[in-house]
Protein backbone atom coordinates (compact mmCIF):
# COMPACT_ATOMS: atom_id res chain seq x y z
CA UNK A 1 0.00 0.00 0.00
CA UNK A 2 1.79 3.01 -0.92
CA UNK A 3 1.95 6.01 1.58
CA UNK A 4 0.41 9.16 2.13
CA UNK A 5 2.27 12.08 1.42
CA UNK A 6 -0.80 14.65 2.52
CA UNK A 7 -2.21 15.41 5.89
CA UNK A 8 -5.34 12.77 6.98
CA UNK A 9 -7.29 16.13 8.01
CA UNK A 10 -5.84 19.51 6.47
CA UNK A 11 -4.60 18.20 3.15
CA UNK A 12 -1.17 19.60 3.21
CA UNK A 13 1.98 18.26 2.75
CA UNK A 14 3.58 15.59 5.31
CA UNK A 15 7.78 16.59 6.39
CA UNK A 16 9.48 14.43 3.72
CA UNK A 17 11.28 12.62 6.72
CA UNK A 18 9.48 10.91 9.03
CA UNK A 19 9.57 11.38 12.74
CA UNK A 20 9.75 7.40 13.69
CA UNK A 21 10.05 4.36 11.79
CA UNK A 22 9.18 0.93 13.55
CA UNK A 23 9.57 -2.36 11.80
CA UNK A 24 8.36 -6.16 12.02
CA UNK A 25 5.12 -4.18 14.10
CA UNK A 26 1.78 -5.77 14.19
CA UNK A 27 -0.68 -5.53 11.63
CA UNK A 28 -3.33 -4.39 13.71
CA UNK A 29 -3.86 -4.57 17.69
CA UNK A 30 -7.04 -6.87 17.37
CA UNK A 31 -5.51 -8.50 14.78
CA UNK A 32 -4.78 -11.88 16.90
CA UNK A 33 -3.88 -14.61 14.37
CA UNK A 34 -4.75 -18.26 14.81
CA UNK A 35 -3.12 -21.23 14.56
CA UNK A 36 -4.30 -21.79 11.08
CA UNK A 37 -3.13 -18.05 10.60
CA UNK A 38 0.37 -17.72 11.06
CA UNK A 39 1.96 -18.68 8.43
CA UNK A 40 0.07 -15.84 6.45
CA UNK A 41 1.07 -13.65 9.15
CA UNK A 42 3.40 -10.50 8.42
CA UNK A 43 4.65 -7.60 10.62
CA UNK A 44 4.25 -4.11 9.05
CA UNK A 45 6.67 -1.32 8.82
CA UNK A 46 4.98 1.69 10.76
CA UNK A 47 5.82 5.24 9.51
CA UNK A 48 4.89 8.26 12.06
CA UNK A 49 5.27 11.94 10.34
CA UNK A 50 4.02 14.92 10.64
CA UNK A 51 2.01 17.71 8.81
CA UNK A 52 3.62 20.89 7.80
CA UNK A 53 0.35 22.40 8.14
CA UNK A 54 -1.49 21.79 10.95
CA UNK A 55 1.75 19.65 13.17
CA UNK A 56 -0.15 16.63 13.48
CA UNK A 57 2.02 13.75 14.03
CA UNK A 58 0.35 10.62 11.97
CA UNK A 59 0.81 7.07 10.35
CA UNK A 60 0.92 7.04 6.68
CA UNK A 61 -0.47 3.71 6.62
CA UNK A 62 -4.25 2.54 5.66
CA UNK A 63 -6.30 2.12 8.53
CA UNK A 64 -6.90 -1.04 9.68
CA UNK A 65 -10.37 -2.74 8.33
CA UNK A 66 -12.09 -2.43 11.62
CA UNK A 67 -11.61 1.05 12.21
CA UNK A 68 -15.24 2.04 12.21
CA UNK A 69 -15.43 -0.58 15.36
CA UNK A 70 -15.33 0.40 18.93
CA UNK A 71 -13.11 -2.53 20.55
CA UNK A 72 -12.56 -2.74 24.05
CA UNK A 73 -10.87 -5.66 24.58
CA UNK A 74 -10.45 -5.84 28.73
CA UNK A 75 -13.41 -4.63 31.10
CA UNK A 76 -13.56 -1.95 33.11
CA UNK A 77 -11.41 -2.31 36.16
CA UNK A 78 -13.05 -0.68 39.63
CA UNK A 79 -10.45 2.09 39.75
CA UNK A 80 -11.73 2.94 35.77
CA UNK A 81 -15.23 2.56 36.63
CA UNK A 82 -14.81 4.75 39.91
CA UNK A 83 -12.94 7.66 37.43
CA UNK A 84 -15.36 7.54 34.79
CA UNK A 85 -18.45 7.69 37.54
CA UNK A 86 -16.81 10.87 39.04
CA UNK A 87 -15.54 12.45 35.94
CA UNK A 88 -18.96 11.78 33.68
CA UNK A 89 -20.98 13.06 37.10
CA UNK A 90 -19.15 15.70 37.36
CA UNK A 91 -19.01 16.92 34.07
CA UNK A 92 -22.93 16.41 33.62
CA UNK A 93 -23.50 18.63 36.60
CA UNK A 94 -21.05 21.22 35.77
CA UNK A 95 -22.69 22.03 32.38
CA UNK A 96 -26.53 21.13 32.95
CA UNK A 97 -26.82 17.93 31.16
CA UNK A 98 -28.18 15.67 34.42
CA UNK A 99 -31.34 14.47 32.87
CA UNK A 100 -30.47 15.88 29.12
CA UNK A 101 -30.31 13.57 25.82
CA UNK A 102 -26.22 12.78 25.78
CA UNK A 103 -24.86 10.83 22.68
CA UNK A 104 -21.49 8.30 22.79
CA UNK A 105 -20.46 8.29 19.34
CA UNK A 106 -18.31 4.45 19.28
CA UNK A 107 -19.99 3.01 22.11
CA UNK A 108 -18.27 -0.29 21.41
CA UNK A 109 -20.75 -2.83 23.79
CA UNK A 110 -22.13 0.02 26.12
CA UNK A 111 -19.03 -0.23 28.61
CA UNK A 112 -18.85 3.72 28.77
CA UNK A 113 -22.36 3.99 28.23
CA UNK A 114 -24.12 2.27 31.24
CA UNK A 115 -21.96 4.77 32.98
CA UNK A 116 -22.86 7.52 31.45
CA UNK A 117 -26.64 6.68 32.13
CA UNK A 118 -25.87 5.65 35.76
CA UNK A 119 -24.06 9.23 36.48
CA UNK A 120 -27.54 11.02 35.42
CA UNK A 121 -27.87 11.48 31.59
CA UNK A 122 -30.20 10.44 29.53
CA UNK A 123 -28.00 8.33 27.54
CA UNK A 124 -27.71 7.56 23.78
CA UNK A 125 -25.17 5.47 21.47
CA UNK A 126 -24.05 5.00 18.36
CA UNK A 127 -21.72 1.89 17.52
CA UNK A 128 -21.12 0.46 13.60
CA UNK A 129 -20.37 -2.68 15.01
CA UNK A 130 -23.30 -5.01 14.89
CA UNK A 131 -22.25 -7.41 17.67
CA UNK A 132 -21.77 -4.38 19.99
CA UNK A 133 -25.02 -2.98 19.04
CA UNK A 134 -27.13 -6.21 19.90
CA UNK A 135 -25.06 -6.60 23.46
CA UNK A 136 -25.92 -3.12 24.54
CA UNK A 137 -29.68 -3.59 23.47
CA UNK A 138 -29.33 -6.65 25.51
CA UNK A 139 -28.36 -4.64 28.82
CA UNK A 140 -31.10 -2.22 27.83
CA UNK A 141 -29.01 0.94 26.29
CA UNK A 142 -30.61 3.09 23.40
CA UNK A 143 -28.01 2.53 20.46
CA UNK A 144 -28.29 3.09 16.60
CA UNK A 145 -26.50 1.01 14.82
CA UNK A 146 -24.11 3.72 12.58
CA UNK A 147 -21.17 5.58 11.81
CA UNK A 148 -21.08 9.65 11.95
CA UNK A 149 -19.07 9.72 8.18
CA UNK A 150 -19.45 13.75 8.03
CA UNK A 151 -22.15 16.40 8.48
CA UNK A 152 -24.67 14.54 6.03
CA UNK A 153 -25.27 11.66 8.76
CA UNK A 154 -28.07 12.21 11.03
CA UNK A 155 -29.22 10.11 13.82
CA UNK A 156 -32.89 9.47 14.69
CA UNK A 157 -32.65 10.26 18.03
CA UNK A 158 -31.15 13.57 17.36
CA UNK A 159 -30.61 16.63 18.35
CA UNK A 160 -28.36 15.84 21.31
CA UNK A 161 -27.52 18.19 24.09
CA UNK A 162 -24.20 16.71 24.81
CA UNK A 163 -21.48 13.80 23.32
CA UNK A 164 -18.70 12.24 24.41
CA UNK A 165 -16.71 10.48 21.92
CA UNK A 166 -13.71 8.63 24.12
CA UNK A 167 -10.36 7.15 22.28
CA UNK A 168 -11.60 6.41 18.76
CA UNK A 169 -10.50 10.21 17.33
CA UNK A 170 -7.59 8.52 16.79
CA UNK A 171 -8.71 5.76 14.79
CA UNK A 172 -10.75 7.61 11.92
CA UNK A 173 -8.77 8.30 9.02
CA UNK A 174 -11.24 11.56 8.05
CA UNK A 175 -11.51 12.59 11.93
CA UNK A 176 -12.56 15.90 10.80
CA UNK A 177 -15.47 14.89 9.19
CA UNK A 178 -16.89 12.72 11.68
CA UNK A 179 -16.61 15.96 13.90
CA UNK A 180 -18.15 18.06 11.53
CA UNK A 181 -20.81 15.36 11.72
CA UNK A 182 -21.10 15.00 15.46
CA UNK A 183 -22.09 18.76 15.25
CA UNK A 184 -24.99 18.48 12.87
CA UNK A 185 -26.50 16.42 15.53
CA UNK A 186 -26.29 18.56 18.62
CA UNK A 187 -28.51 21.33 19.83
CA UNK A 188 -27.14 24.90 19.70
CA UNK A 189 -24.95 25.30 22.58
CA UNK A 190 -24.55 21.41 23.20
CA UNK A 191 -21.25 20.40 25.04
CA UNK A 192 -18.89 17.50 24.33
CA UNK A 193 -16.18 15.52 26.20
CA UNK A 194 -13.26 14.46 23.20
CA UNK A 195 -10.51 11.99 24.45
CA UNK A 196 -7.42 10.77 22.72
CA UNK A 197 -4.23 9.33 23.64
CA UNK A 198 -1.66 11.82 25.28
CA UNK A 199 1.30 12.18 22.44
CA UNK A 200 2.78 14.94 24.99
CA UNK A 201 3.49 12.36 27.59
CA UNK A 202 4.68 9.66 25.32
CA UNK A 203 7.14 11.91 24.14
CA UNK A 204 8.06 13.06 27.58
CA UNK A 205 8.46 9.13 28.61
CA UNK A 206 9.39 7.62 26.11
CA UNK A 207 7.27 5.17 25.48
CA UNK A 208 8.17 4.01 21.99
CA UNK A 209 6.09 1.17 22.20
CA UNK A 210 2.46 3.19 22.19
CA UNK A 211 2.40 3.20 18.07
CA UNK A 212 0.17 0.91 16.44
CA UNK A 213 -1.53 0.61 13.01
CA UNK A 214 -5.39 1.08 15.03
CA UNK A 215 -4.30 4.69 16.09
CA UNK A 216 -3.79 6.72 13.02
CA UNK A 217 -3.39 10.19 14.51
CA UNK A 218 -0.85 11.37 17.76
CA UNK A 219 -2.39 14.34 19.28
CA UNK A 220 -0.22 16.85 20.98
CA UNK A 221 -2.74 19.59 23.15
CA UNK A 222 -1.67 22.22 20.47
CA UNK A 223 -2.85 19.80 17.19
CA UNK A 224 -6.12 18.30 19.33
CA UNK A 225 -7.04 21.88 19.68
CA UNK A 226 -6.57 23.28 15.94
CA UNK A 227 -8.62 19.96 15.13
CA UNK A 228 -11.36 20.36 17.13
CA UNK A 229 -11.43 24.55 16.30
CA UNK A 230 -11.77 23.77 12.86
CA UNK A 231 -14.26 21.66 12.74
CA UNK A 232 -17.21 23.27 14.65
CA UNK A 233 -16.45 23.69 18.11
CA UNK A 234 -15.06 26.14 20.36
CA UNK A 235 -12.43 24.16 23.50
CA UNK A 236 -13.59 25.02 26.63
CA UNK A 237 -10.92 23.21 28.83
CA UNK A 238 -8.25 20.54 27.89
CA UNK A 239 -5.80 18.72 30.13
CA UNK A 240 -4.02 15.43 31.03
CA UNK A 241 -6.48 12.70 32.62
CA UNK A 242 -5.93 8.95 33.66
CA UNK A 243 -2.50 9.11 34.66
CA UNK A 244 -1.43 11.62 31.66
CA UNK A 245 -2.27 9.09 29.37
CA UNK A 246 -5.66 10.58 28.12
CA UNK A 247 -5.77 14.48 26.56
CA UNK A 248 -9.45 15.47 28.01
CA UNK A 249 -11.16 18.44 25.62
CA UNK A 250 -14.53 19.76 26.91
CA UNK A 251 -16.02 21.44 23.38
CA UNK A 252 -19.18 23.40 23.10
CA UNK A 253 -20.60 23.86 19.39
CA UNK A 254 -19.47 26.88 17.92
CA UNK A 255 -22.58 29.22 17.39
CA UNK A 256 -22.25 31.90 14.75
CA UNK A 257 -21.54 35.33 16.23
CA UNK A 258 -24.40 37.24 17.28
CA UNK A 259 -24.22 40.80 15.14
CA UNK A 260 -27.79 42.33 15.62
CA UNK A 261 -25.69 45.14 17.72
CA UNK A 262 -24.68 46.09 14.74
CA UNK A 263 -28.09 46.93 13.31
CA UNK A 264 -28.79 49.12 16.56
CA UNK A 265 -25.59 50.97 15.88
CA UNK A 266 -26.61 51.84 12.02
CA UNK A 267 -29.91 53.14 12.86
CA UNK A 268 -27.92 55.42 15.73
CA UNK A 269 -25.73 56.63 13.14
CA UNK A 270 -28.30 57.07 10.14
CA UNK A 271 -30.51 59.69 12.87
CA UNK A 272 -27.00 61.15 13.35
CA UNK A 273 -26.22 61.73 9.41
CA UNK A 274 -29.50 62.75 9.16
CA UNK A 275 -29.64 65.60 11.74
CA UNK A 276 -26.70 67.11 10.77
CA UNK A 277 -27.83 67.13 7.14
CA UNK A 278 -30.93 68.35 8.00
CA UNK A 279 -29.03 72.39 8.78
CA UNK A 280 -28.12 72.61 5.63
CA UNK A 281 -29.62 72.41 1.63
CA UNK A 282 -29.26 69.45 -1.01
CA UNK A 283 -25.89 69.38 -2.39
CA UNK A 284 -24.46 71.96 0.29
CA UNK A 285 -22.47 69.16 1.82
CA UNK A 286 -19.33 67.35 1.19
CA UNK A 287 -17.74 64.26 2.60
CA UNK A 288 -13.55 64.26 3.34
CA UNK A 289 -12.39 61.08 2.75
CA UNK A 290 -13.00 58.38 -0.33
CA UNK A 291 -11.91 55.29 1.96
CA UNK A 292 -13.54 52.00 2.30
CA UNK A 293 -15.73 52.93 5.48
CA UNK A 294 -16.83 56.44 3.94
CA UNK A 295 -17.54 54.35 0.52
CA UNK A 296 -19.35 52.14 2.63
CA UNK A 297 -21.08 55.14 4.81
CA UNK A 298 -22.17 56.94 1.45
CA UNK A 299 -23.82 53.93 0.96
CA UNK A 300 -25.07 52.69 4.01
CA UNK A 301 -26.77 56.28 5.55
CA UNK A 302 -28.62 56.44 2.09
CA UNK A 303 -27.11 60.28 1.51
CA UNK A 304 -25.86 60.27 -2.19
CA UNK A 305 -28.44 62.59 -3.06
CA UNK A 306 -27.67 65.28 -0.59
CA UNK A 307 -23.98 65.21 -0.95
CA UNK A 308 -22.32 67.79 -3.46
CA UNK A 309 -18.94 65.59 -3.89
CA UNK A 310 -16.37 63.19 -1.77
CA UNK A 311 -13.17 65.90 -1.42
CA UNK A 312 -9.87 63.13 -1.47
CA UNK A 313 -6.02 64.05 -1.11
CA UNK A 314 -4.96 61.01 -3.16
CA UNK A 315 -4.49 62.41 -6.81
CA UNK A 316 -5.09 58.64 -7.73
CA UNK A 317 -8.59 58.89 -7.18
CA UNK A 318 -9.62 62.51 -8.24
CA UNK A 319 -11.50 62.27 -11.33
CA UNK A 320 -12.95 59.21 -10.60
CA UNK A 321 -16.37 58.42 -8.65
CA UNK A 322 -17.63 56.67 -5.42
CA UNK A 323 -18.77 53.06 -6.26
CA UNK A 324 -22.41 52.54 -6.38
CA UNK A 325 -23.39 56.02 -5.22
CA UNK A 326 -21.64 57.89 -8.03
CA UNK A 327 -20.52 60.71 -6.60
CA UNK A 328 -17.50 62.70 -8.05
CA UNK A 329 -14.27 62.37 -6.01
CA UNK A 330 -12.68 66.33 -6.11
CA UNK A 331 -9.50 67.22 -4.64
CA UNK A 332 -9.40 69.35 -1.70
CA UNK A 333 -8.72 72.76 -3.39
CA UNK A 334 -12.47 72.22 -4.28
CA UNK A 335 -13.80 73.71 -1.37
CA UNK A 336 -12.67 76.91 -2.59
CA UNK A 337 -15.59 77.34 -5.18
CA UNK A 338 -17.97 77.81 -2.48
CA UNK A 339 -20.81 75.29 -3.74
CA UNK A 340 -20.67 73.96 0.29
CA UNK A 341 -21.56 75.03 3.47
CA UNK A 342 -20.48 72.03 5.34
CA UNK A 343 -18.02 69.03 5.77
CA UNK A 344 -18.25 65.41 6.98
CA UNK A 345 -14.80 63.91 7.73
CA UNK A 346 -14.81 59.86 7.27
CA UNK A 347 -11.10 59.49 7.62
CA UNK A 348 -10.76 57.35 9.88
CA UNK A 349 -7.43 57.27 11.72
CA UNK A 350 -7.06 60.59 9.77
CA UNK A 351 -10.07 62.50 11.01
CA UNK A 352 -8.53 64.75 13.25
CA UNK A 353 -5.51 66.00 11.22
CA UNK A 354 -8.04 66.41 8.00
CA UNK A 355 -10.53 68.45 10.43
CA UNK A 356 -7.64 71.08 11.59
CA UNK A 357 -6.20 71.45 8.04
CA UNK A 358 -9.59 72.45 7.03
CA UNK A 359 -9.66 74.91 10.27
CA UNK A 360 -6.51 76.32 9.29
CA UNK A 361 -6.88 76.41 5.34
CA UNK A 362 -10.39 78.10 5.72
CA UNK A 363 -11.47 79.20 9.03
CA UNK A 364 -14.52 78.88 10.49
CA UNK A 365 -16.17 78.99 7.08
CA UNK A 366 -17.22 75.86 7.18
CA UNK A 367 -19.33 73.64 9.36
CA UNK A 368 -17.36 69.88 10.24
CA UNK A 369 -18.47 67.07 11.42
CA UNK A 370 -16.25 63.68 12.14
CA UNK A 371 -17.81 60.46 12.81
CA UNK A 372 -17.36 59.70 16.29
CA UNK A 373 -18.53 56.11 16.73
CA UNK A 374 -21.68 55.72 16.27
CA UNK A 375 -22.26 59.05 15.86
CA UNK A 376 -21.09 62.53 14.36
CA UNK A 377 -19.63 65.03 16.23
CA UNK A 378 -20.08 68.74 15.36
CA UNK A 379 -16.67 69.85 15.97
CA UNK A 380 -16.67 72.94 18.31
CA UNK A 381 -13.16 73.42 20.92
CA UNK A 382 -14.94 70.85 23.59
CA UNK A 383 -15.57 68.29 21.08
CA UNK A 384 -12.48 68.57 18.90
CA UNK A 385 -10.60 65.19 17.65
CA UNK A 386 -7.33 64.88 19.12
Amino acid sequence: MAAIEHCRLCAQPLFPEPLLVQHDMPAAAQGLPTAEQLPDDRGVRLALRQCGGCGLAQLDAEPVPYWRDVIRAAGISPEMRDFRLGQFGAWLERHGLKGRKVLEVGCGRGEYLSLLAEAGADAYGVEHLEDSVDACARAGLRVERGFVDGPETRLSAGPFDGFMILNFLEHIPSAHLTLRGIAANLADGAVGMVEVPNFDMIVEKGLFAEFIPDHLFYFTEGTLRRLLEANGFEVLDCRAEWHDYVLSAIVRKRAPQDLSALAACQGALRASFDDFLGRFGEGRVAIWGAGHQALALISLMDIAGRIRYVLDSAPFKQGRYTPATHLPIVPPQRLQDGEVDAVIVLAASYSAEVVRQIQARHGERFAIAWLDGNRLQTVSPETRPC
